[in-house]
């Protein structure tokens, strides 16, 4: 190793052996002071070796010494987070959030506004940042500070920290219905059909969280937030114990939803699509009496399959006949003992090389049977993809406070940052390679680009890498920005 004369330190106390030093030595005008390490130091108690090495060495390319360290200035690997920043401030989201949830704190003691802190940790999520301890960093970086209109350190992490813990119910429903104002701004005009997709994941939990719960099905203690989606648009992201039903909250959600959406829109067509979880006769019922349409999975029992044998039989004939999977659809009627009538039942029956597969629904849909299971129950099966966007892209699943309603509203910061994604994917992205991308994807080819920031006072320079693969579709994203 070697280290210039002025940067040399005295050495500390080591572990162990002593270590081998050299004396000074002229190389190329310089003096410098050659160290040969027998043991790495390791400081007591802890697992991080601490060694006194500045620059880093790697194989050498064509007889060139590779050598790297961390002396290089304001660079950093955000360069991209002004396009979010943009669509923020067209959306005009995080503003509304501020004006939703208001801010009790005494202005006089505050060195960072509301409004600053919640684009710091939303688009620390939207930059892969999980965790609070990250900000302890991530304050310093220039591109995030000029993202949030800053040209001072960001907040530390125990500011961000005391703002999740302030947070209660009523933030929890000023914030959503800010998502609920953004998805009818969404729409130019008045839709004909909206379809509500409801359902339920599970939250890991490693800690003795307020509402913790062991969940039999899961194998572990979990939350179980329930997420309502209408196509890509997130309408709720509610978390719940996982002791209770996984229907449980669904109907009185579904209510208000149903009533708000007709205030705007008052003849549209509304149908609920679930799982079997969400099979729950006073539910559908409810569906029925106000004029909202379901179609709901239910789950495989005796009497169903008796009702479909005629159907199974005839699929499994015609595979053993062709040697391909077969498929017939036809309708039943079907009411379980508990329910309040009869209602229609879709029967798929299905038999391949792997044996039987009959699959149930329940509708009061008018379409044909194969329509009604393949054109709109199975492309529920997208919304998985918005429940994976949320849980691992935007780390939704990260309850780590042990008060509720701060775990709450962390989810609910990654509910906003998967509205910004989609956002930027509405206004820049159509009709391109990402217009139907993930979150991560779009972060790691359009935000995670490296670049050198100048800052003076009269202007702010973003000098993004020249050998950036993905620079003609920023400069397609960024100028159908400034266009609209």
């Amino acid at each position: 190793m070697i280290l210039p004369v002025g940067e040399a330190c005295n050495p500390p106390e080591w572990a162990g052996n002593e270590p081998e030093y050299f004396t000074k030595g002229e190389k190329n005008g310089g003096k410098f002071l050659k160290i040969k390490v027998s043991k790495p130091y390791q400081q007591e108690n802890s697992a991080v070796t601490k060694c006194y090495q500045t620059s880093l060495e790697f194989p050498s390319v064509k007889r060139r010494k590779v050598e790297a360290d961390f002396s290089g200035g304001d660079i950093t690997s955000n360069g991209g987070i002004g396009l979010l920043a943009q669509v923020d401030k067209q959306m005009g989201l995080t503003q509304a959030v501020v004006r939703a949830i208001g801010d009790a704190r005494r202005r006089a003691s505050c060195h960072h506004s509301l409004l600053e802190l919640l684009q710091q940790r939303i688009y620390g999520l939207a930059l892969g940042y999980e965790d609070l301890n990250d900000h302890g960093e991530l304050r310093h970086d220039l591109a995030l500070q000029t993202a949030t209109s800053r040209v001072e350190v960001l907040a530390s992490p125990a500011t961000l920290c005391r703002l999740e813990q302030r947070s209660d119910r009523d933030s929890a429903w000023a914030i959503h219905q800010v998502l609920f104002d953004q998805f009818v701004a969404a729409h130019k005009r008045p839709p004909k059909r909206l379809i509500l997709d409801f359902d339920a994941t599970d939250t890991p939990l490693y800690g003795d969280q307020e509402g913790r719960f062991f969940h039999g099905y899961y194998d572990h203690y979990c939350y179980l937030p329930l997420y309502v989606f209408c196509g890509r648009h997130l309408l709720v992201s509610y978390l719940r114990s996982s002791k209770i039903d996984p229907a449980k909250h669904s109907w009185a959600i579904l209510s208000l939803l149903v009533k708000a959406l007709r205030r705007h829109w008052p003849k549209v067509e509304i149908i609920f699509r679930g799982d079997s979880g969400f099979c729950r006769w006073k539910l559908l019922r409810w569906c029925d009496r106000y004029d909202v349409r379901y179609i709901v999975g239910l789950a495989k029992n005796k009497r169903l399959k008796r009702k479909a044998a005629a159907w199974m039989e005839l699929a499994e004939s015609l595979h053993l006949t062709t040697g391909k999977k077969q498929r017939v659809f036809a309708t039943i009627c079907y009411g379980a003992r508990t329910w309040d009538r009869q209602r229609r039942v879709i029967v798929k029956a299905e038999h391949s090389s792997h044996g039987a597969n009959p699959r149930f629904l329940v509708t009061n849909l008018p379409q044909t049977d194969q329509y009604l299971y393949d054109k709109i129950y199975c492309a529920r099966g997208d919304m998985e993809n918005r429940i994976k966007d949320q849980q691992m892209d935007l780390f939704a699943g990260r309850a780590s406070s042990h008060r509720w309603w701060p775990n709450q509203f962390r989810q609910l910061l990654s509910g906003l940052a998967y509205t910004l994604f989609e956002g930027l994917r509405t206004r820049a992205l159509q009709n391109t390679a990402l217009a139907k991308a993930s979150p991560n994807r779009i972060r790691l080819t359009l935000l995670k680009i490296g670049a050198v920031i100048i800052r003076n006072t009269r202007r702010i320079r973003i000098l993004m890498s020249s050998a950036c693969p993905h620079q003609e579709l920023f400069r397609a994203a960024a100028y159908r920005l400034n266009s609209s």
